[in-house]
């Protein structure tokens, strides 16, 4: 245990130790475990986003979009964190300086056909009030940039950050989006709930993604309720994410198939509105690839009411051979 806590150290703040307290599930996703050190031939860096990475901190896998690295600190660590090269180790710290912010806006400038910035990290709302509206405003106002995505789990682990103040001043930032990251319906506490109404409330819209966790919430069931409360809340499930193919996480992973079953079921359990999309990275910076049931066999497609394969002469292609 002392080398696992030497790699990953454990931070959990008092929030999230009082909700781990209360649920084996979201314990499961803060406390360590021996198996993080198991490493079946994985890389730290297994998206290869440091290859990816035109300017410091800036990371481009798209065409039209990119991540931009604002912090390395979080509310917590959690255990299946795809960035854990930012703080296993001992990694040094970081917070986007105005010099690198000066780098990417240049860069932005040049590379026009980039229009989507994710501010992400560690998590962006670690910083300050002025700082997180700065950032967003100025990555907004630079090159050709129309949408500003803020990635953070503070609604879910440190839901008093999301304050009234803060939320009005993002709320005038034009193309501006939050993106949060709930994996347990455990999660939707009153206090996270209360959260997630301010952002909606103030007209600001909200996605979450979700990482499908071998013993946390590889059901269909606890994933539903998780999609439906969330939903209920006006916020819309976007993602449900295979684990990533970097070290310390194998342990989490579920196999494809797990994802592809639970999906099934959805189709006659919960509304589109509910359904994220089960996506995987892939390794060395190919890419996310979107996966869904094959629906359609050669009696025609499986309807999502009684199970059965009907024929739907339209859907043919040229000859009546169905593709």
């Amino acid at each position: 245990m002392t080398e696992l806590l030497r790699r990953y150290p454990v931070q959990l703040n008092s929030y999230c130790k009082a909700l781990s307290g209360r649920s084996s599930a979201v314990a499961k996703l803060y406390l360590p475990d021996l198996r993080e050190l198991e490493n079946p031939g994985l890389e730290a860096d297994g998206l290869a986003e440091l290859e990816q990475s035109p300017v410091p901190n800036l990371i481009r896998r798209y065409r039209d979009r990119a991540v931009l690295l604002t912090t390395s600190e979080c509310f917590v660590r959690c255990r299946f964190c795809f960035r854990k090269r930012l703080w296993a180790d001992g990694a040094a710290r970081f917070s986007l300086s105005d010099e690198n912010l000066d780098q990417v806006c240049e860069w932005l400038d040049r590379n026009r056909e980039v229009d989507d910035i994710l501010l992400s990290g560690g998590d962006p709302l670690v910083l300050n009030d002025d700082r997180v509206v700065h950032l967003a405003t100025r990555i907004r106002a630079a090159g050709n940039v129309r949408t500003v995505r803020i990635c953070s789990r503070a609604p879910a682990v440190e839901p008093r950050r999301i304050t009234e103040q803060l939320t009005e001043r993002l709320s005038v930032i034009d193309g501006l989006w939050f993106v949060t990251h709930f994996n347990h319906p455990d999660e939707l506490t009153p206090e996270s709930e209360a959260a997630l109404k301010r952002l909606v409330s103030h007209g600001i819209p909200v996605l979450n993604q979700s990482v499908l966790l071998k013993g946390v919430n590889d059901d269909a069931e606890t994933l539903r309720r998780l999609f439906k409360g969330l939903s209920a809340l006006r916020v819309k499930p976007h993602y449900l994410f295979h684990i990533d193919p970097v070290e310390g996480v194998s342990h989490f992973a579920t196999g494809v198939e797990k994802g592809l079953a639970i999906l099934e079921d959805f189709r006659y359990t919960l509304s589109s509105l509910a359904t994220p999309a089960f996506a995987i990275d892939l390794p060395r910076g190919a890419g996310k690839v979107v996966l869904v049931p094959d629906c359609a066999g050669k009696n025609g497609y499986r309807s999502s009411v009684t199970g059965e394969y009907v024929d739907h002469p339209l859907a043919r292609t040229g000859g009546g051979q169905r593709r």
